[in-house]
């Protein structure tokens, strides 16, 4: 079982406004069961728990946790959690000896070093994109 996402540590800020959008628009969704900042170990980052409506198995947990940086700097992860182990991956802009900038960690163990990628430059469609992407790994998991 993972220990979670390698932490991302920037000598940039969190931006607390953009974590707190992502939050109020993400529980405009129904996807999302919850959606709260968690503010701990020297870091703030938004922890989403989505739906169990959403997976073909009630002993699913799902999380997304978001964080973001004033450079637009950030690290998504993306993990599933059953009886059988782990699903993760992560998509990630921050500077690093292993990819380029913007890169990917893909599933199911969200390896290292990752897939060098771009990503949308703003927030909004970052989020969008990333929600496409499992809604694609749901729609795979009912197909099973």
């Amino acid at each position: 079982m993972s220990d979670g996402p390698r932490r991302l540590r920037s000598a940039t800020p969190t931006d607390r406004t953009v974590l707190r959008q992502l939050r109020d628009r993400l529980l405009t969704t129904r996807q999302v069961a919850t959606a709260r900042l968690i503010d701990g170990a020297g870091h703030l980052e938004l922890l989403v728990t989505l739906s169990e409506d959403y997976y073909p198995t009630a002993e699913a947990t799902s999380t997304l946790t978001v964080r973001w940086y004033t450079n637009d700097d950030f690290s998504v992860h993306y993990q599933e959690e059953t009886a059988d182990g782990n699903w993760e991956c992560r998509w990630d802009r921050h500077p690093n000896p292993h990819d380029t900038r913007e890169h990917f960690h893909p599933p199911p163990d969200a390896e290292t070093p990752g897939a060098d990628r771009s990503w949308p430059k703003g927030y909004r469609d970052l989020l969008r994109h990333v929600l496409n992407d499992i809604e694609g790994r749901i729609e795979q998991l009912w197909a099973e």
